[in-house]
């Protein structure tokens, strides 16, 4: 089955004007302005499978958004091509926006002065939602997000996180093939995030509507995505398995130590002490030389149980961007 988000080499450069300090900087900022160019994107190539649920990760900055744009036709391209099932996005047909949604944690679709019901009206008819599949796939979006009491207040009376909800209900509400999702979670309290992630992961599961996810909390992607993608100053720079980012990407391993009693002092001398509690610590170790320190703690330490531990998945993540890279 063919892919149904194509990036091949996909460029953006803008042409920024460059701003000169001063007032005799200003004048010449106006009347001979200078234009540089910056790549926000820089030949960035993946691909995405019908039902796939991928994290599209990076630093402020990295390309992400302007990616989103570029797939979605909202920017042209500087260069490369794209397809999004099976259309030209810089087209924009119809027949492609029917099957596609695009929801930005720091933008709104819905009106700020009308009720969530009344959006939801209009965008039926502009989706050309029949009524017969408008009805029940209202009443499911609105009974999982939990938003009975909320559709006639206005949008601008809610709470971010019922905002967010309603943007989402309305970014489905004509099942889409493709979700778009441009930090969904941004700002929203711990109880709100948690129950949008299981609300997308039962869009993915039940309807196998593909998501390609943006987001800064790698909580959301840790339960949502097993495959990622990695951009940083526009370049991609990892494409693969979650669980196997660490790995790849983070220098050291951690040991897990609980001791039969006392150890003696000085065992820091085996590798970086992350925390040390009575009768346990936890050791940051080189990753070549995790069997090597494990084997010497087992013979010289009162140890009970070894256990050994790939890096949590953010910090990998923070080492991968700030150019700590170990190939396999």
């Amino acid at each position: 089955m063919p892919p149904v988000v194509v990036a091949d080499r996909l460029s953006k450069t803008f042409k920024v004007t460059k701003k000169l300090p001063g007032f005799a900087g200003t004048l010449k900022t106006i009347f001979r302005p200078e234009k540089i160019a910056v790549e926000a994107v820089k030949q960035v190539s993946f691909e995405i499978h019908e039902g796939e649920f991928v994290g599209f990760l990076g630093p402020n900055g990295a390309g992400k958004t302007t990616t989103l744009k570029m797939l979605t036709g909202i920017l042209y391209r500087s260069g490369g091509r794209a397809e999004l099932v099976g259309f030209d996005p810089w087209l924009r047909k119809p027949a492609m926006q029917r099957q596609i949604a695009l929801v930005m944690g720091n933008k709104m679709q819905l009106w700020w002065d009308l009720p969530a019901w009344d959006g939801f009206q209009v965008l039926k008819e502009i989706y050309q939602v029949p009524d017969g599949q408008f009805e029940p796939r209202i009443e499911e979006l609105v009974s999982i997000l939990g938003l009975q009491d909320k559709l006639r207040v206005p949008v601008r009376q809610l709470s971010l996180g019922e905002r967010m909800k309603c943007e989402l209900a309305a970014a489905l509400l004509h099942s889409p093939r493709v979700l778009f999702l441009d930090e969904p979670t941004l700002g929203l309290d711990l109880v709100s995030q948690k129950r949008i992630r299981e609300f997308l992961l039962h869009q993915n599961r039940a309807h196998g509507t593909t998501i390609l996810l943006t987001s800064h909390y790698m909580q959301d992607v840790v339960e949502l995505c097993k495959r990622v993608i990695v951009i940083d100053h526009g370049s991609l720079i990892y494409e693969g398995k979650l669980d196997e980012l660490s790995q790849r990407f983070s220098p050291t391993r951690r040991l897990r130590l609980t001791f039969n009693q006392p150890p003696p002092d000085g065992f820091a001398q085996y590798g970086t002490v992350v925390e040390a509690a009575e009768g346990s610590a936890i050791l940051e170790v080189p990753r070549s030389e995790t069997t090597r320190i494990a084997a010497r703690v087992l013979q010289e330490l009162p140890i009970e149980d070894i256990a050994i531990e790939e890096p949590d998945i953010e910090e990998a993540i923070r080492k991968l961007f700030a150019g700590e890279r170990v190939q396999p």
